[in-house]
């Protein structure tokens, strides 16, 4: 009996320290996986700065690879920052200042409204012409046409040919929400209506967009202006074009400039 008694403390004994043991074993089970799961959380943390850093760093190259060098003037530019495009012998008394964005469906109409008159005038040494390209149709519609077609424009004037190049591309203007001019092989095939504009120079200057730069310097400068619209057409300083109550004529146009001269 005492045996049996003796025998079942022992047992009991012998349960219980199983027991603690088993306890013990299954905590540090239990903290081992803590432990593996914590390292393993701090990996995936490292692991996820790591990647955010890459993403900055190649965000950060993407934005230095976007960042256009200082602003490379066509040849010929003229005026504050070299901003203006002129056409027309220096000389002549009368200033036609001319705010356009190739995009812009008012500036079309102004060009092949006046065009003969401006061009008549240039010829005779009565006017000249000083352009400024702007990418408001980009900035309102998105898009890249107004800024490609202002770099090829730039680019032709390089090649002296921008007054030629300026009028085809207003006679091919596409409707405003259709971006083609987006499209360089467009502005391409569109210079092989201009007789020696279509070199490799010309088409290496329009697909590098080597006057990107010049072409939103242009515009930022006339955004500090006090004109918001195209076109905004100038004779020496004067707005001539917005006033719908007394619209201008090509008539007009050329007895200001005749008027000028006295």
């Amino acid at each position: 009996m005492y045996r049996d008694v003796s025998q079942k403390n022992s047992d009991g004994k012998r349960s219980a320290r199983e027991r603690l043991q088993e306890q013990r074993l299954r905590e540090e089970s239990r903290t081992r996986r803590k432990r593996t799961l914590i390292a393993a959380a701090v990996v995936v943390a490292v692991l996820g700065v790591g990647a955010g850093i890459g993403a900055l760093v190649a965000h950060s190259g993407k934005d230095e690879k976007k960042e256009a060098g200082p602003p490379v003037d066509p040849q010929g530019a003229t005026g504050k920052d070299s901003a203006t495009i002129p056409v027309g012998k220096p000389a002549a008394k009368a200033t036609l200042t001319v705010y356009e964005d190739f995009r812009c469906p008012g500036c079309a109409q102004f060009e092949n409204a006046f065009r003969d008159t401006v061009h008549d005038l240039e010829a005779k040494g009565l006017l000249k012409t000083e352009y400024h390209l702007v990418t408001l149709i980009d900035n309102n519609l998105g898009g890249t046409g107004s800024l490609n077609a202002a770099n090829a424009a730039a680019c032709a004037q390089d090649a002296g040919k921008f007054a030629a190049y300026h009028d085809v591309l207003y006679k091919n203007q596409p409707p405003e929400p259709d971006d083609a001019f987006g499209k360089k092989p467009r502005l391409i095939e569109l210079a092989g209506q201009v007789k020696g504009l279509d070199t490799p120079a010309f088409r290496k200057c329009v697909n590098d967009g080597t006057h990107d730069s010049w072409v939103k310097k242009s515009h930022e400068a006339f955004g500090k202006s006090s004109f918001r619209a195209t076109p905004t057409v100038l004779l020496d300083g004067k707005n001539v074009y917005g006033d719908q109550s007394n619209p201008l004529t090509p008539q007009k146009l050329r007895k200001m400039v005749t008027d000028a001269q006295k």
